[in-house]
């Protein structure tokens, strides 16, 4: 058995830097916010007494613990808002993340079934959306859907209504905005995971006297699960805490968590209570996730 090789600085420095990273830009805000979230909340600059600082040790950290208030964690669970605001988040979420793996499968099928020659070009009209501001293709979204918007005006001039469609401020807005939004994340793995198939499974089901249609709900569609999961996280979990789009496109009864965290921040500037609504939301996030993670290392296993 060879003994380990060591492993050089520059060697260390490129793995201890994506952790660097984790923990600058990730567990140091969160850190921060899990504080804020059980400080006091007061009249004041900033708006909250904290407990502990982090310039504590350990032991007056524990001595300070008694103190801890949870109080905002509570009102997650007994006011109503946080209660509908993460019950809406997660239903516009999941089915805008269904309608966007709906409309992205074919399109991934087709880019994974172009001739090679033409997949790159496919991939940069593909990822052509990244190249615009996010805000310009919200904003656009708009000026189709406002009541004197280019849908209501095409409709009307052609003569299918009478009167506009109410299309802006509603759920549904935000809905499209999210699928159109978040497309290019769900269309990228899928065809990652499509263009790797081997042909001749398909030959070979066909052959076996498969028709096309069982051909792709038993050999493509199974085979592509790994990207359906990758791709489906990708615009779900962003979706969940999203508040650009709900903001612009929804209406003032659109409750989504995002919008809420918004206005406890800087409307009611109750900063725990946003805070302890924020790390509920990380918490709830990593539900799948870690789901996910535990599924994929089981199918390893199995494998060997």
């Amino acid at each position: 058995m060879s003994a380990r090789r060591k492993l050089s600085l520059g060697e260390r420095l490129v793995i201890a830097a994506p952790y660097l990273w984790i923990g600058a830009f990730f567990l140091a805000p969160m850190l921060l916010v899990a504080k804020i979230s059980v400080s006091q909340s007061v009249l004041a600059r900033p708006p909250y007494r904290p407990i502990f600082e982090f310039s504590d040790s350990l032991a007056d950290i524990w001595s300070k613990a008694q103190n801890f208030t949870l109080d905002s964690y509570r009102a997650l669970v007994s006011d109503t808002l946080y209660v509908e605001s993460y019950l809406s988040s997660l239903t516009i979420a999941a089915i805008s993340t269904l309608i966007t793996l709906i409309v992205a499968y074919p399109f991934a099928l087709a880019m994974a079934r172009a001739p090679e020659r033409m997949r790159p070009i496919l991939i940069g009209l593909a990822a052509a959306p990244f190249w615009t501001s996010f805000l310009i293709r919200v904003y656009a979204w708009i000026a189709l859907l406002k009541d004197e918007g280019l849908i209501n005006n095409a409709l009307i001039a052609l003569g299918v209504i009478s009167a506009p469609l109410q299309m802006f401020a509603t759920p549904g807005a935000v809905v499209v905005g999210i699928v159109y939004s978040y497309l290019p994340f769900m269309l990228l793995p899928l065809y990652a995971a499509l263009e790797r198939q081997n042909p001749s499974l398909r030959e070979a089901a066909a052959d076996l006297g498969a028709s096309p249609a069982q051909v792709f709900l038993r050999v493509t569609l199974p085979l592509s699960r790994e990207g359906i999961i990758a791709g489906a996280l990708l615009v779900f979990i962003p979706a969940v805490g999203e508040f650009v789009i709900p903001d612009l496109l929804g209406g003032s009864e659109t409750l989504m968590i995002g919008r809420t965290l918004w206005n406890d921040f800087f409307s009611n500037h109750d900063w725990p209570a946003a805070s302890a609504a924020a790390i509920a939301l990380v918490a709830l996030l990593l539900i799948p996730l870690l789901l996910w993670e535990r599924a994929r290392l089981r199918e390893e296993e199995r494998a060997q």
